[in-house]
């Protein structure tokens, strides 16, 4: 006789009820101290059974703060396959990410095939539960992506298949994020709710090396260098030492240090970290900050010479006495502490050694793929041990103007390849000086009626006046310069002259001053032959008395 449908759900729900009350009674009844061992020897018999294995990925592990990086790779690989199977999306932009990225729910199921292998993608959520009051944030829920395939092909999924869908998931990542521009916070605005101690904006900067106002093989060489240094990872790998390089950008100010770290980022595809050094507590806060900086990122330190006292640059205080600083306190003890407090906490305490150490020490090898680069006006100003190289392994000078750099703001700013005022301005940029940010300034059109030769001749005519300037200025120190020798050699000619002088009015001193001891010397010799006559006087007329 044929079993009805009707029949055979209720026969499965007899069942599911009758393992029911038995799991209930299993767990109210049972000890429970051989609960654990039976459950584990039911797992055993299960996997024993079971063909099947999966592998979890937790967004969050352990005690870690930061999302998981596998966990992310897997989440956009996936995200780029399940809108063509999974029945229930979810829309979203991401953070960094410029297009609308379609994802499964949460306890949605995927297939994936690799090498003929079938596998199946679920996810899945849990939601810790408390029932403490806290002032703190509630921890979010923890996500987890599992993925279960046949355990006869387990060393063909561990070593080849999540290499493979992790790669697969940078790519995307890197495919489709914005790239950001970074720049870090005082610590007082530190908050233990924050994933990161930077804050961002979407990095938005145009520049280009063909934009970029450089000599032709100057720029190809810095690319080719860039370059050379993102496939250069088994080489830094093989001679030892960590995937970074840094640069030195130096020159005068308007001469492009600013725009030629914009074409690098966007020539790299890479984040942009600026860090501020003044911002920075301690040499502690400065590694924690280096930590949380991701690879392919360019982290940048500009004007490094006015940087905290690291090239001598900041006057220091005079320190106050004793007796000033308690005079202080008796005037006003509540302000005077006040003081001292701002002072302690708003003085930045990284040192030259923690910036080495960061930069070319243990720490620097904490992330791979990070260009470090250093702006600065005097080059001369800084420590020899901060810019030597394997610190800043490539020096730019960025000077000023020259004319092939002159013809690329011209393509730019006039779309002009050749003009006939090309060659004044040529003998022009030869005898004078002008960066290309003033350069720029003048090529721009500042009206709708302003056209290209027009531009031209006002950058000739800034040119004159700056060529005119140098020359006044230079004529005008050649003269103090002049003078100052002339004042030199008066005072040297007037001390010869005062010199023989000096000597005959010695002389004439010494002279007089023996004429006077030996005039001295006579007066005293008669004066004491009178004193002896005179007492030979008295004795003659005391003998003459006693004769009578």
């Amino acid at each position: 006789m044929l079993i009805t449908i009707g029949e055979m759900i209720t026969g499965v729900g007899s069942a599911i009820a009758g393992l029911t009350v038995a799991y209930a009674m299993f767990q109210n009844y049972f000890p429970y101290g051989l609960q654990k061992p039976v459950q584990r020897y039911i797992h055993k018999i299960k996997n024993f059974i079971d063909p099947y294995m999966s592998i979890t990925f937790p967004e969050c592990q352990g005690s870690e703060f930061h999302r998981s990086k596998a966990f992310a790779a897997i989440e956009r690989y996936l995200n780029e396959n399940s809108s063509k199977q999974a029945k229930h999306l979810m829309a979203n932009v991401l953070q960094d990410s410029q297009v609308i990225v379609l994802s499964m729910t949460d306890h949605e199921e995927v297939t994936d095939e690799f090498q003929g292998i079938k596998l199946w993608w679920s996810s899945y959520r849990v939601t810790p539960i408390t029932q403490s009051i806290s002032f703190h944030r509630r921890e979010d829920a923890n996500r987890y992506f599992t993925v279960k395939f046949h355990k006869k092909y387990r060393d063909i999924i561990t070593n080849s298949y999540l290499k493979h869908v992790i790669e697969e998931g940078k790519a995307i990542t890197v495919k489709e994020r914005q790239r950001k521009l970074y720049t870090n916070s005082k610590s007082d605005n530190w908050s233990t709710f924050t994933t990161s101690n930077w804050i961002h904006v979407v990095f938005e900067h145009p520049a280009t090396f063909a934009t970029l106002a450089l000599e032709p093989n100057k720029k190809e060489e810095i690319v080719k260098d860039l370059i050379r240094f993102t496939e250069a990872k088994d080489y830094y790998a093989k001679i030892g030492k960590p995937w970074k390089r840094g640069y030195l950008l130096y020159g005068p100010p308007g001469t492009g240090k600013s725009t030629m770290i914009a074409a690098m980022a966007n020539l790299l595809k890479y984040d942009v970290y600026d860090l501020e050094l003044t911002a920075v507590k301690d040499n502690t806060e400065l590694r924690k900050l280096l930590i949380d900086t991701s690879s392919k990122s360019i982290v940048v330190i500009e004007d490094i010479d006015c940087s905290l006292d690291l090239t001598g640059q900041r006057k220091k205080k005079k320190e106050k006495t004793d007796d000033e600083k308690k005079e202080e306190n008796d005037k006003d003890p509540v302000k005077a502490e006040m003081k001292k407090w701002d002072e302690n906490n708003q003085k930045s305490q990284v040192t030259l050694s923690g910036l080495l150490n960061i930069i070319d020490g243990l720490w620097s090898a904490c992330g791979g793929e990070r260009i470090i680069v250093f702006t600065t006006n005097f080059v001369e100003k800084l420590d020899p041990a901060l810019i030597r190289r394997g610190r800043m392994d490539k020096h730019i000078d960025l000077s000023y103007c020259c004319f092939e750099a002159f013809k690329v703001l011209a393509k730019n700013y006039l779309d002009l390849e050749s003009h006939e005022l090309f060659g004044r301005i040529d003998e022009l940029l030869q005898e004078t000086k002008m960066t290309p940010a003033d350069v720029a300034e003048n090529l721009m059109p500042k009206s709708a009626e302003e056209d290209e030769e027009a531009c031209l001749v006002r950058l000739i005519k800034a040119l004159e006046e700056a060529k005119a300037k140098a020359e006044e200025e230079g004529k005008m120190k050649a003269e103090e310069e002049a003078k100052k020798k002339a004042e030199e050699e008066s005072k040297a000619k007037d001390e010869e002259e005062e010199k023989p002088k000096a000597e005959k009015e010695k002389y004439e001193e010494r002279e007089v001053n023996g004429k006077s001891v030996e005039i001295t010397g006579v007066v005293k010799g008669n004066g004491e032959d009178a004193k002896h006559s005179a007492s030979n006087a008295t004795g003659v007329k005391e003998n003459g008395d006693a004769s009578h």
